[in-house]
């Protein structure tokens, strides 16, 4: 398999989760896949049902222009937005954007999912955050990258993203990435996990809180240099 097929078939396997996690309705999400090397990424095709999709007909985008590079079909909508986000955080190999329930009612209340517990601080050192709203002019002219600026100017650099990889698009959702497009898919899965649970509880307790000398340990036992959770099955010897 060829390395350009091989992404294919990531990029394509990472849209599949997207229903199958229950992250959206109708053709409501998008996830793309970037080779750096090739200066392209490939990113779900506008409008297309998830049980549509192959991997042929993955949208390839030149990552300095945008421009369609083969193929007769158009990107996703948000494909401008995973572009300023690739352009902007190199250490990122894939991005999903979903309007999975939980989640995006935050983004429409413009509130931040709080961290109240030990499952958000496993994956987001700190809140998911939400954007500003865009301007009229920022909605009129260049909608999308815009979107993604906004995002941009919320997290910051490249570490800081890598540390919580995910954002509320202000009155939209969210948009969450990782080192690939699986990865992407993953934290867009936890993202709607947490957003749900933060809202549980804080119907059941509006002050809910969680000390955040237990939300630092939850968070460096999966990132960093002192991480030890989790196991490398190449190395596993067979009974």
């Amino acid at each position: 398999m060829t390395d350009d097929q091989a992404l294919r078939e990531a990029v394509l396997q990472a849209n599949r989760l997207i229903p199958k996690a229950g992250l959206a309705a109708l053709t409501w999400g998008n996830v793309s896949g970037v080779d750096r090397a090739a200066g392209i990424y490939l990113i779900k095709p506008s409008g297309v049902a998830y049980d549509d999709l192959t991997a042929d007909l993955l949208v390839p985008v030149d990552l300095e222009t945008g421009r369609v590079v083969a193929g007769r079909l158009k990107p996703s909508v948000d494909s401008e937005t995973h572009r300023a986000f690739y352009l902007r955080w190199p250490s990122i190999g894939g991005i999903t954007h979903t309007h999975s329930t939980h989640a995006v009612a935050f983004a429409q209340a413009g509130r931040d999912v709080p961290v109240l517990g030990t499952t958000h601080a496993d994956t987001f050192s700190g809140p998911v955050r939400v954007t500003r709203d865009l301007t009229p002019q920022e909605c009129a002219q260049d909608y999308e990258f815009n979107t993604a600026l906004a995002v941009i100017e919320l997290i910051g650099d490249d570490e800081a993203a890598q540390a919580t990889p995910a954002a509320l698009a202000a009155n939209h959702g969210p948009f969450t990435w990782g080192k690939d497009a699986g990865k992407s898919v993953e934290h867009a899965i936890v993202c709607e996990a947490v957003a749900e649970m933060a809202l549980k509880t804080l119907a059941l307790n509006p002050s809910a809180a969680a000390p955040q000398w237990l939300l630092d340990r939850h968070f460096s036992r999966k990132h960093g240099a002192g991480a030890y959770y989790g196991n490398d099955l190449s190395k596993a010897t067979g009974a």
